[in-house]
């Protein structure tokens, strides 16, 4: 049997199933750490540290609040995902 953790990160891979393998840790930490008031800027924040590791040179890494709205927007599934899955392992308790 899975325990929460794995509960969560597999809930994840399963909506986001071609997230490289870092970045689905950090989404899990969110979704365990801030569940469904997980935001936007939550993401990106995270996506950012994953990123700057991989390319630190990215256009995108600023500040959420100095992104357009449509690169905001462009986190909206992620954040979604991560309500879903921090939702699963409450139910799955």
């Amino acid at each position: 049997m899975p325990n929460y953790v794995e509960r969560v990160r597999n809930g994840l891979a399963d909506l986001l199933p071609d997230l490289p393998q870092d970045l689905l840790d950090l989404y899990t930490l969110l979704a365990l750490v801030n569940g469904e008031a997980c935001t936007l800027e939550d993401v990106h924040d995270a996506w950012a540290i994953w990123r700057n590791n991989t390319n630190s040179k990215h256009k995108s890494l600023i500040p959420f609040d100095e992104l357009t709205i449509e690169v905001q927007e462009l986190d909206r599934k992620y954040m979604e995902a991560i309500h879903q899955a921090s939702a699963l392992d409450i139910r799955l308790r």
